[in-house]
């Protein structure tokens, strides 16, 4: 870290490290400018997070909710409402749901058929929030260590298996992942630069205007979580410092005023049109009643992210352990101290918090590639041998995510996914080799080699078997039998199996009833569907008969429903009146 480097040499590759061999002279190549760098780490996550991203089915709950929530303010062209059906949702701001709905109307523009129900777009602004975030872990770590290092601190945020999964979700948090490194990363130079003793030039605008624009872009993604992570940053440093002068760089009056300026418009807008209704289901119903009650079943006791960073954090969480020993040594030094009042503060806060979802901590990861990286750099790493042993998880995690992967394949499609083999047989080699290979003199090139494994396995997962579990998307497979009709513009009502992806689906207008009601539906004129699941299925054929209604089977839909975690059977029927 610059500050480290100065005086002990913290993050400052040793020259044992620059073999030029393999992935370490591809590391070696990529490194030397910036252009390169950047264009390499652009590569890297389109290769980790495309696999997938276009053949996985909508996944409920959140993803769902959301998708369908874009599509109906692209359907309406409301820009300020937010809407399921006709139930507000409230519970984030506007962000997401405008990038989303402006992809699926530049898709619908340049002639893309049915962009409406294709995931795949509503993805596309998550995709480009990860690829921004590794890029943007890239700038905030050249603050830090050297270029190689912030090439290296680029890639464990792309290789972790949180920002995997979350590149491929129509959801904020990846896009809020770029928005809270954007803010973090302005907030690192100013600090470190008062720590170095730079003069404080009253025309220094572009980090200021970086900050603030950043977190207004964060306030319209996700609310006020940016003024948590960022407050605790902040109050953390001035405690440790005995001051908060270094804030007055970033030009606090006009910078909180731009940020108004960005963001006021819109909440004005939402206030005009459903008074306090946002405010108390955002702020009161979804964030603060996060704190004191678990919400939908999340509820989890404090330690669950340490538990879960392991896993989440991977492959990069393997060198965490023998990391921390250099860490806390370094923590009084600014770019270390810095870090750490990012990274500590916060965690602690939502480790407190009853309500608890494995990407809360997201925004956090950036902090530990960086600390990880400055250790590695630097030489320090642990060689404490009970520490050391942690290496195994390298080769452990893709072995058992492989065969986790293959074993599933075969259970639901009861056949093998042989297209998954070679990539999980890749993803163990490379983790052997990262487990077999590692030293404290040579850990940069046991991390390259399990980044390869990260590849590999999410190659694997995503991009294969994941895509072939066509049962685990009963919705996909249900909107597919609705298109196979005759007739035009289909509707159809949903009984007992209700989920938000049947919804984005099939379309807005879809009933969600019970089987009366589906019977009740169906009556009312031709080309109607009936959804019906198992378990409505004799108060659907008991109502018909009351009504005297004459229907017939279209085919019956198997499935999972991984919301719920059972099998479901819904069976498509048609009324037996003629199509007008």
């Amino acid at each position: 870290m610059i500050d480290m480097v100065q005086r002990r040499g913290f993050g400052r590759p040793p020259a044992s490290e620059n073999e030029g061999r393999g992935l370490t002279a591809l590391l070696d190549a990529v490194s030397g400018s910036h252009i390169r760098s950047v264009a390499f780490l652009i590569v890297c996550g389109f290769l980790f997070f495309l696999p997938g991203l276009f053949h996985i089915g909508p996944i409920d709950r959140d993803e769902a909710r959301f998708a369908q929530a874009s599509k109906q303010m692209a359907e309406t062209g409301d820009p300020v409402d937010i809407r399921f059906q006709d139930e507000v949702r409230y519970k984030k701001p506007v962000g997401i749901y405008w990038l989303q709905a402006g992809v699926v109307k530049t898709a619908e523009k340049l002639g893309l058929p049915r962009p409406e129900i294709r995931i795949w777009l509503y993805r596309v602004p998550s995709l480009f929030g990860a690829i921004g975030a590794v890029l943007l872990t890239y700038w905030t770590a050249l603050a830090f260590v050297t270029r190689r290092g912030a090439v290296l601190a680029g890639l464990l945020m792309c290789a972790s298996v949180m920002l995997g999964i979350e590149a491929r979700l129509a959801t904020t948090d990846a896009v809020l992942l770029m928005t809270t490194t954007t803010v973090m990363g302005a907030l690192a130079r100013v600090y470190l630069s008062w720590q170095r003793g730079e003069a404080f030039e009253r025309g220094a605008w572009a980090l200021p205007a970086i900050f603030w624009t950043a977190m207004a872009a964060s306030v319209l993604v996700k609310g006020p979580l940016i003024f948590l992570i960022a407050g605790l940053t902040i109050a953390a440093l001035g405690f440790l410092d005995r001051s908060v002068q270094w804030l007055r760089r970033l030009h606090p009056v006009p910078g909180v005023l731009w940020m108004l300026l960005l963001i006021l418009p819109w909440f004005v807008a939402i206030y005009l049109k459903s008074g306090d209704s946002f405010f108390v289901n955002s702020v009161g119903g979804d964030m603060l009643s996060k704190v004191a009650s678990p919400q939908e079943s999340h509820g989890a006791p404090p330690g669950l992210y340490f538990v879960l960073f392991w896993v989440t954090f991977w492959p990069g969480s393997t060198l965490a352990g023998v990391a921390a020993p250099a860490v806390w040594r370094a923590r009084r030094e600014p770019g270390a101290q810095f870090l750490l009042a990012w990274l500590v503060p916060s965690w602690i806060v939502f480790e407190l918090i009853i309500t608890k979802l494995p990407h809360y901590v997201l925004p956090m990861y950036p902090a530990i590639a960086i600390l990880i990286v400055g250790a590695l750099q630097s030489h320090a790493l642990s060689r404490s041998a009970w520490i050391v042993r942690g290496a195994a998880w390298w080769f452990v995690f893709p072995a058992i995510a492989s065969v986790a992967a293959v074993v599933l394949g075969i259970s639901v499609l009861k056949q093998p996914v042989f297209a998954a083999w070679p990539f999980a047989a890749a993803a163990m080699v490379f983790g052997l080799f990262a487990w077999w290979m590692y030293d404290e003199a040579h850990a940069e090139r046991s991390l390259l080699n399990s980044v390869a494994s990260s590849l590999a396995l999410s190659a694997c997962v995503f991009g294969i078997v994941l895509p072939a579990l066509t049962p685990l998307f009963p919705s996909v497979q249900i909107a597919k039998a609705l298109r196979s009709v005759e007739c035009k513009g289909p509707l159809a009502a949903a009984a007992g199996y209700q989920e938000p992806s049947l919804v984005f689906m099939v379309g807005t207008q879809t009933l969600l009833t019970n089987g009366s009601g589906a019977a009740d539906f169906l009556q009312q004129g031709s080309c109607r569907f009936a959804l019906v699941e198992w378990r409505e299925e004799r108060a659907f054929a008991q109502r018909a008969d009351a009504i005297g209604l004459h229907y017939a089977i279209v085919t019956r839909i198997e499935g999972y429903n991984i919301s719920q975690g059972r099998e479901v059977s819904v069976a498509v029927f048609r009324s037996d009146i003629d199509d007008e």
